[in-house]
């Protein structure tokens, strides 16, 4: 049963694609596609019934059988003319085939495609066939594939992808969906340029039938032809030479047809006259190639042998085909490769702004090779013109810019009146080259002017920008969160938001690029109605702004509140509401103009901009300019204000014309141009530059001495100009602000850039190693450690002095495209790094040692003020080796030699401390106690207050408790009645010199630093190589200095002597015998006197309370004895007294007798006689 037939329908449809097909159970029916077709065809190409009985042949079932089967996609219904009589009525056949062929008796050509690979027989055929309808005939199908692709295939592309939502920032860039956009607009343009072209006549020589054979015949016999091969009887035949002749007249007026052909070029586009001449050079080419047939050529071979010169001799100047190849020629200069698709196929404002540069850029260039006529040029470009306004109406007009958000339209129509700025830039270079190029031809003068076609267009776009701006500006005060809060009803009960989008929606409706008669009619009607309703929005603006202007309290809120709304002072109505508020706030704006005037006046260098710039590392003319820019910018808001004020077009009021006038003053006072050209000048006049060598030596005058005339030192110093530096810093910052700086400076600037990071590096470097030395001179003693690594940077020193800066640059230069230069990477750049490393060490060096040899220092200076122990100057003595060691570890240079030095150093301290001690040991043993016993040792005070003059103070501060001066107790003892001294006193002496020796060993015992504790070698070669204590100190002291404490020991135990002899000598006490005694003493009373004497002093010496004698370091204890010397001595007291009493008492008895005796005798002697008596013997009484 077949299936029920289902209505003709375009295949264009809106259905979803069917379901993936199936393999049919059965083969697919022809009847089906019968039957689909005889309802299909009569309303769609008018196909009669009785006349569609041709496509139904024998073969039908076959084509269809194959095309619902076989992969082949489509099947073609043809509908052509048959041949009839003139008089007879027109029939059609109709044809089914799977080839397409075109004929000009083809009128209709459907192609039915099958949108899967087989014809399921289940399934409606309307859903399984795409139909295209192809029209033919005997115009050229132009036309028709050009609707077909701009009304259907693309508009239905353009729809889908819409549908998608892709947009330039989505989808389609990745699927190139752009791409295919431009190639559907440039299968348009070609289409409608192939409909554009003016058919140039097509040109075709008759050929005589004999010359044709002669010509075959020829070819046939592989000969040249010539006229040997036409038989001498036609070829002298007078009809046949006259049929030739007339040929040649039938060319002639067939070649001059094609070269005097023109066309207007103020008539149709550009691409037509592009075509005309392209198309016309094809023509003449073809006409050149029928010329030069061997045809051609045997005509007119044959009439110049019969002497008819006359159509042979002009027939080229009568034709004109040369010198039309050859202005055909020179015009497609300018015609071939002429970018006008790239217009006419731009889909957006982009593509059209750039191919208007690509065609001007074409013409201006061709124009100066090519003779293409101005005059013939101005029409041209105004075609463009109409060709560009068309395209950007195309553009614009998809946009649908009433509707779109004011962000995007304003975008779109600041494109569009970009690109005709662009036109006009354009054009005024292409009104020079065509003046330039007239005057070069000599040619008669024509005013070069051409009359946009897009001009009206112009016009309207910029006045629908400022148009939609004005609204869009009441749109945004009228909002709900904007301007005046105005979003609400108010009297009237009118809604300001909503009015104004009410007015706005009258234009929305109507084509406002549309600018013809009509339509600006149309505009200006829409414009009215909008105003009608706005003008009650502005008269509601005008009562609020007055409310805001009233209540503000200060001229900085008015400012704010004309800021806001200047951009409605546009509209007159609310211009005029403000005016009486204007003169107070031009006056605050003036105050602040003097203000500025006043800063300007104090100059940059002594502006607080200066020190700031100076902060900021900005040079000074940059810094100068910025400083003015600054002031220049405060005085253009200053300018706005003025314009907040007075709305636009302020400068043309009587107060704006005044304060215009001195803002220009003031403006030009702060141009920064002079500043800049006499910097400029002075770069010039200075003549710097990076050369020269590397360092220099700079001769400084000595600071010190008073005379003028005092001694040079000579300093390293980088030979780099500060300036330099200085001059790439200007213009870096100068082409920031925009500065044009001659090429030369900015070379120069350039290559003070490359090198400036070396050159700061280097004198970095040199002033690291100038304050190195400094640190070096100033702590004397490091120098020979250090000799090394200074002895380096001047090696390093000397191999710069050999290098130049201009190595530098060029080096900079060529070493970014060198291949392999890393492995040089400039020998320059390499020394400075290995310079700046080389300081860097000795630096770090220096200060190391510095460090460590203060520690040092101080170390020493404490061995004269620490605590005379060992412990104490064993601990700074390791912290000396400490450092020492260290600087081992380091690997300093001359370390023996500096450690010698150290070594010296600390016996000087060391030697001091010697003699010091020495001195105290003497005055503590020296000193005497008065016989006090209770002391039992000296202490060693610590060390201060050393520069005192206390000379009690510096004895003391040595003494501490474990140094002591112990006294010796030697005890007078008698056993067997012999007096003895125990211990003896050499004992004594043998003690006081071993505890000297202590005193001294402190420091002598002490570990001298050494040099070399880290090698291997000195410690192998055993320790008697050097000494390792400071015993040696010993021989360097004073020669009194060390006899001294040996001097007062001998003194001591002399006195000790001296005393126990006293003691010794009682020991006659037990050895004497009592009558020896006497007999020596005789009678002599004064010698029994002297030894009662002699023996009464004696007793002092035990006859005492104490029981000991101190002699300061030493006590000789006599209790032992004390009590038998004394009870002894008593006795020997007692008998010698007895007896001297005994013998006193006769001698008084004796003399007692002698005066009694010489009394009487007196007695009896007469006083005169005594006292007058003359006589010696008176006398003598």
């Amino acid at each position: 049963m077949e299936p029920p037939l289902t209505p003709p329908t375009n295949g264009h449809t809106n259905d979803p694609p069917p379901p993936p097909p199936v393999e049919p159970a059965v083969s697919f029916d022809p009847e089906v596609f019968r039957s689909y077709l005889l309802a299909l065809l009569p309303p769609l190409i008018g196909a009669a019934p009785a006349e569609l009985d041709s496509l139904f042949d024998d073969e039908f079932n076959d084509r269809v059988t194959r095309f619902s089967s076989e992969g082949g996609g489509v099947i073609y219904v043809v509908k052509a003319k048959d041949e009839v009589e003139e008089e007879a009525v027109q029939t059609y056949s109709y044809q089914l085939t799977t080839q397409l062929t075109y004929h000009p008796s083809h009128l209709t050509t459907l192609a039915l495609i099958k949108r899967g690979p087989t014809l399921d027989p289940m399934v409606p055929l309307a859903t399984q066939l795409h139909f295209l309808n192809l029209f033919g005939g005997d115009e050229t199908p132009y036309e028709s594939l050009h609707a077909v692709v701009s009304c259907g295939v693309k508009p239905w592309f353009d729809a889908f992808v819409g549908s998608r939502g892709g947009g330039k920032n989505g989808g389609e860039g990745k699927m190139g969906i752009p791409m295919t956009k431009k190639k559907f607009a440039e299968l348009e343009l070609s289409l409608l340029h192939l409909q554009q072209n003016v058919e140039i006549p097509e040109t075709n020589l008759t050929i005589h039938p004999v010359i044709q054979r002669a010509v075959e015949q020829a070819q046939v016999a592989g000969m040249r032809p010539n006229i040997s091969h036409i038989p001498a009887k036609i070829l002298n035949d007078s009809g046949f030479l006259n049929t030739l002749h007339g040929h040649v007249n039938s060319w002639i007026k067939a070649i001059q047809a094609v070269t005097k052909l023109s066309r207007d070029v103020n008539s149709g586009t550009a691409s037509q006259e592009i075509n005309f001449w392209l198309s016309l050079e094809r023509a003449l080419e073809g006409i050149e190639a029928q010329l030069r047939s061997e045809e051609v050529n045997m005509v007119m071979e044959c009439l110049r042998n019969a002497k008819r010169f006359r159509a042979t001799v002009s027939f080229v100047a009568d034709t004109g085909l040369k010198d039309a190849t050859d202005l055909v020629h020179k015009y497609n200069q300018l015609m071939k490769d002429f970018p006008l698709n790239e217009l006419l196929s731009a889909t957006d404002l982009d593509k059209v702004q750039e191919s208007l540069v690509l065609i001007f850029g074409h013409i201006n260039r061709k124009l100066r090779l090519s003779p293409y006529p101005i005059r013939r040029a101005l029409p041209l470009v105004e075609a463009i013109s109409r060709d560009f306004n068309d395209q950007l109406l195309r553009i614009l007009t998809s946009h649908r810019l009433p509707y779109t958000p004011y962000e995007t339209f304003d975008r779109l129509l600041a494109q569009t009146m970009n690109i005709f700025r662009t036109w006009d830039d354009l054009m005024k270079e292409f009104t020079n080259v065509a003046r330039e190029v007239t005057k070069k031809r000599s040619e008669r003068f024509i005013p070069i002017k051409v009359i946009p076609a897009h001009a009206k267009l112009q016009e309207r776009t910029r006045y629908l920008r400022d148009w939609r701006k004005q609204h869009e500006q009441l749109a945004v005060m009228t909002g709900p969160t904007k301007g005046l809060g105005m979003g609400m009803e108010i009297g009237g009960g009118m809604d300001m938001e909503e009015e104004v989008k009410e007015a706005y929606e009258v234009v929305k409706r109507i084509d406002v690029l549309d600018v013809s008669v009509e339509g600006t009619e149309i505009w200006v009607a829409a414009e009215n109605a909008y105003n009608e309703r706005v003008s009650r929005v502005e008269n509601q603006i005008i009562a609020r702004l007055r409310d805001r202007l009233g209540t503000a309290r200060n001229a900085n809120e008015m400012f704010r509140v004309f800021s806001k709304f200047n951009a409605l002072f546009v509209r007159p109505k609310i211009r005029g509401a403000i005016q009486e508020y204007q003169t107070q706030l031009i006056d605050s704006v003036k105050e602040d103009i003097k203000h500025l005037h006043d800063k300007f006046k104090t100059q940059y260098r002594y502006s607080e901009a200066y020190h700031m710039s100076q902060m900021r590392d900005l040079p000074p003319i940059a810094g100068a300019i910025i400083w003015a820019r600054q002031i220049e910018r405060q005085l253009l808001t200053y300018m706005k204000r003025v314009e907040d004020v007075l709305g636009k077009g302020w400068e043309l009021y009587a107060e704006g014309q005044k304060l215009q006038s001195e803002s220009s003053a003031f403006r030009k006072k702060l141009d920064t141009r002079p500043v800049f050209d006499a910097w400029l000048q002075d770069i010039n006049r200075r003549n710097l530059g990076v050369d020269g060598r590397l360092f220099e030596i700079v001769r400084l005058r000595g600071t010190g001495g008073g005379g003028g005339g005092g001694a040079f030192a000579y300093q390293l110093a980088v030979n780099f100009d500060p300036q330099i530096i200085t001059l790439f810093k200007e213009v870096r910052n100068l082409l920031w602000l925009g500065f044009q700086i001659p090429h030369s400076t900015t070379n120069m600037a350039k290559d003070a850039k490359r090198v400036y990071p070396r050159a700061v590096s280097l004198m970095e470097t040199v002033r690291t190693y100038g304050q190195t030395l400094d640190l070096v001179e100033r702590n004397g003693g490091i120098e020979w450690l250090v000799a090394e690594y200074r002895n380096e940077a001047q090696r390093m020193i000397n191999k710069g002095m050999n290098i130049r800066w201009d190595y530098f640059v060029t080096q900079y230069d060529t070493g970014r495209y060198v291949t392999g230069s890393d492995g040089r990477d400039n020998r320059q750049m390499q020394f400075v790094r290995e310079f700046a490393s080389v300081i860097s060490v000795l630096q770090d060096k220096t200060n190391n040692v510095i460090d460590l040899y203060k520690d040092i220092l101080r170390s020493i200076e404490d061995l004269g003020t620490c605590s005379y122990t060992n412990e104490a100057f064993s601990e700074l003595l390791s912290r000396i080796q400490a450092a020492i060691d260290r600087l081992n570890l380091e690997g300093y240079a001359n370390l023996d030699h500096w450690v010698a030095e150290v070594d010296k150093s600390i016996e000087k301290i060391l030697l001091q401390r010697l003699t010091q001690v020495i001195h105290v040991w003497c005055q503590e043993f020296d000193r005497t106690d008065d016989g006090d016993t209770r002391r039992e040792a000296l202490p060693l005070r610590d060390i201060t207050n050393k520069r005192r003059g206390d000379k009690r103070i510096k004895e003391e501060k040595f003494l501490e408790a474990n140094m002591t001066l112990k006294p010796l107790v030697h005890e007078i003892r008698i056993q067997n009645q012999v007096i003895f001294l125990d211990p003896p006193i050499e004992h004594a002496r043998a003690s006081w010199i071993h505890q000297l020796h202590q005193w001294l060993g402190v420091v002598c015992r002490l570990r001298r630093i050494q040099s070399s504790r880290y090698e291997i070698g000195l410690q192998m070669q055993g320790g008697t190589v050097s000494e390792t204590t400071y015993t040696s100190l010993l021989t360097q002291l004073h020669k009194d200095s060390l006899e001294r404490p040996f001097t007062l020991i001998e003194a001591k135990v002399q006195q000790l002597k001296d005393y126990v002899a006293k003691w010794l000598q009682f020991q006659s006490l037990w050895d004497l015998e009592a009558e020896y005694v006497f007999s020596r003493l005789g009678d002599s009373l004064a010698h029994w006197q002297q030894l009662l004497t002699e023996i009464k002093k004696a007793r002092s010496t035990f006859d005492t309370s104490d029981t000991q004698k101190s002699f300061g370091v030493c006590v000789v204890d006599y209790e032992q004895v004390q009590a038998r010397v004394n009870a002894k001595y008593d006795s020997w007291q007692k008998d010698i007294l007895s007896r001297f009493g005994a013998k006193l008492g006769n001698a008084m008895k004796e003399m007692h007798a002698a005066i009694l005796k010489a009394r009487n005798d007196l007695e009896h002697h007469s006083i005169e006689g005594l006292v007058g008596g003359g006589g010696p013997g008176a006398r003598r009484f």
